[in-house]
């Protein structure tokens, strides 16, 4: 079965978060819009550099009822270690969710099994649990807070505009399209 409109399927992670250990399950997802992003380990190379860009774009997501969550195979405690050593991720104030079990990444089929590590997977969930977008990278590549911005407002656009869609590049205030017969081959 495709990923794209699945339900999230059910998890129960420890995070750190804000100086503290909690739980987090796939509940407390629902009713807001949801960034999962996978990374393969903590005290790596790239990662932390997606993470910082993460952490300064995050009013902008939370501006828009979005909260993330950073996901690896890490402990929380491993986390915490990071958060406490690295100037980077000590900016970060969002969920940082550990996946010792690897269940999370199977889950969303980020999974290199013979390394118990995640490729470079981010998820965009909506309000229901519904996973709406899904990119995943091979880990040598990095990815960008500002385009993943872009695309949560698409998906966040075109869920309150039924019969719409986003263009290539489309921004909040750009036009968008109508599909229709009138437009075939007019592109």
């Amino acid at each position: 079965m495709p990923i794209i409109n699945s339900q999230v399927k059910p998890f129960k992670a420890q995070a750190y978060h804000n100086g503290e250990f909690k739980t987090v399950t796939e509940e407390d997802l629902k009713g807001k819009w949801s960034v999962f992003v996978f990374y393969p380990a903590d005290f790596t190379f790239v990662c932390p550099t997606e993470l910082g860009d993460l952490a300064d774009r995050y009013e902008e997501f939370k501006k828009i009822g979005v909260e993330i969550y950073s996901v690896s195979t890490d402990t929380h405690f491993t986390h915490k270690a990071w958060h406490d050593t690295s100037d980077t991720i000590q900016k970060i104030q969002y969920p940082m969710l550990a996946d010792p079990t690897l269940a999370i990444s199977r889950n969303f089929d980020v999974l290199i099994e013979e390394e118990g590590l995640a490729l470079r997977g981010t998820f965009v969930i909506n309000p229901e649990g519904e996973i709406k977008l899904c990119e995943i990278h091979d880990n040598g590549i990095g990815r960008d807070a500002g385009e993943l911005l872009r695309k949560v407002q698409a998906a966040q656009y075109i869920a309150a505009h039924p019969g719409q869609v986003c263009p290539a590049k489309w921004t909040p205030g750009a036009e968008t399209l109508t599909p229709s017969l009138d437009l075939v081959g007019k592109i």
